[in-house]
């Protein structure tokens, strides 16, 4: 069994970029829809389990594609919201910095 062509593997890879893409940007829409609620003094705990898992699951995600910043940047988020840290004042800010960093990421990914 010889080695995949890194081309062919390349391709494959952007397929599935695309056919995911929808559901990466709802995620961190998700997020960002958390973060904005959370400085407003709104974020509900049906919001921070949504924003948790979906931060989770980008996490998954972006791994899978080798985006290891946005990785990393979502299981801050996800940590942040499954530890009840992000009712912190001291937070606040912090989710939604990293709610647009991994817009960032997903955008410079492309299509």
């Amino acid at each position: 069994m010889g080695t995949p062509n890194p081309s062919i593997l390349a391709e494959a890879m952007n397929r599935l970029w695309i056919q995911f893409l929808p559901q990466i940007e709802k995620r961190v829409s998700t997020l960002e829809r958390a973060a904005a609620a959370l400085v407003e003094g709104s974020l509900t705990p049906t919001q921070r389990e949504e924003a948790c898992s979906d931060a989770h699951k980008i996490a998954g995600v972006l791994g899978t594609f080798g985006l290891d910043p946005g990785t990393e940047l979502a299981r801050e988020a996800e940590q942040l919201y499954s530890s009840g840290l992000v009712s912190s004042s001291s937070s606040n800010g912090r989710p939604a910095e990293l709610a647009s960093q991994l817009r960032g990421i997903v955008a410079a990914r492309g299509q």
